[in-house]
């Protein structure tokens, strides 16, 4: 099974670009977005009805911001977008689907500001999340999604400039010691345990074509699925975003079922 995640920054723009030819080319079985910065009500087909997918959303209530979308060859049990976190749930920050295998989250966390204006909430959406979470580490859980977060000096390139900068201030790096202390295992280092690589890069100064930016989008797995991650690779060549994709092959099995085609009577997103 092949799952990706991915802050498009706008998911008609990246479907103007990118999107399709790398979907295509890719051919995931679940693929995580974040900052889609859309109303799903106000999308028209072409973002809901995409052979083989079926696709949920969570929009923010504020319009052109946040919001998170999930594409998925397999069907759900069931779906769920709050946390219980009221500031957070209205700007459409998660997704939880429930498959017949295992759990899924799609997290789009808040960055927390440039001045550190919004950190306390950050800090508390973290508080809500270990709250979710936790009591699923022993289950067979993925947390995926845009964390804002650079856990080690390894994950920017510019560690010491940027200590006690948001995105990699010593109180934010202790929610990743968090959920690795719930028994989460961040996918990328059990396959590249000393490996620079990153997923997001500022718009200016050719950083992503030198190669300058952090590592903030990630997939966790939960103890009983960690050791059946045989691949886990960040795509900085793919465009259409400043963040791009980070996949991870998983050795399970998957219940697919009959996957949706659309001839205009059947709307991706419906669990019926």
């Amino acid at each position: 099974m092949k799952i990706f995640t991915w802050n498009v920054n706008g998911i008609r723009s990246v479907f103007r670009t990118t999107f399709r030819d790398w979907l295509k080319a890719e051919d995931p079985d679940i693929v995580c977005l974040q900052e889609i910065k859309a109303d799903d009500a106000a999308l028209t087909p072409e973002f809901s009805q995409i052979d083989g997918y079926y696709a949920y959303f969570n929009s923010a209530k504020k319009k052109g911001y946040s919001g998170v979308a999930v594409y998925t060859k397999t069907k759900p049990l069931s779906v769920e977008t709050e946390l219980g976190f009221d500031r957070f749930d209205h700007e459409g920050r998660m997704l939880k689907l429930v498959f017949p295998g295992f759990i899924l989250f799609n997290f789009y966390i808040p960055h927390g500001g440039r001045f550190k204006e919004n950190l306390p909430y950050k800090l508390h959406a973290y508080r809500m999340i270990f709250n979710a979470v936790g009591p699923l580490a022993r289950k067979k859980t993925i947390l995926a999604g845009d964390f804002n977060i650079a856990h080690t000096e390894l994950d920017l390139y510019f560690p010491k400039a940027n200590e006690n900068n948001i995105m990699f201030t010593p109180e934010e790096r202790k929610q990743i010691d968090a959920l690795i202390g719930f028994g989460y295992t961040d996918s990328f280092r059990t396959k590249h345990p000393h490996m620079k690589a990153y997923t997001w890069w500022p718009y200016r100064n050719n950083l992503r074509e030198r190669d300058i930016g952090w590592r903030i989008d990630y997939i966790f797995t939960s103890a009983p699925l960690t050791g059946l991650v045989t691949s886990a690779a960040t795509h900085r060549e793919v465009l259409g975003s400043d963040h791009g994709p980070y996949g991870i092959a998983l050795d399970i099995p998957i219940e697919r079922g009959e996957r949706p085609t659309y001839s205009g009577a059947k709307q991706a997103g419906s669990l019926f």
